[in-house]
């Protein structure tokens, strides 16, 4: 694990410190790096927002049909198996 340094205004660190001793956790550090994985997930689902949101403006609907599904499901198996080997 790489180390890094910080340097904070005093309200800052006096912030950090209250929610280590509110919100239970062991050190700064842990509750940076719990602040690091909140903003991860929340720019996934800006992400994942933006990208559902294309797809609903890409056109007009279409029913899916079996053939859709297959090709979806052998398009995903193929991916895995990349990945696996990959």
């Amino acid at each position: 694990m790489e180390t890094m340094n910080i340097s904070l205004p005093d309200p800052l660190k006096a912030f950090v410190e209250a929610q280590i001793n509110e919100g239970g956790y062991s050190s700064a550090s842990e509750y940076v790096c719990a602040l690091i994985r909140a903003d991860q997930q929340r720019q996934a689902e800006e992400r994942l927002e933006a990208l559902l949101l294309e797809g609903l403006n890409s056109g007009e609907p279409s029913a899916m049909t079996a053939a859709d599904w297959q090709e979806i499901r052998r398009e995903v198996e193929e991916r895995l198996g990349q990945h696996r080997t990959g």
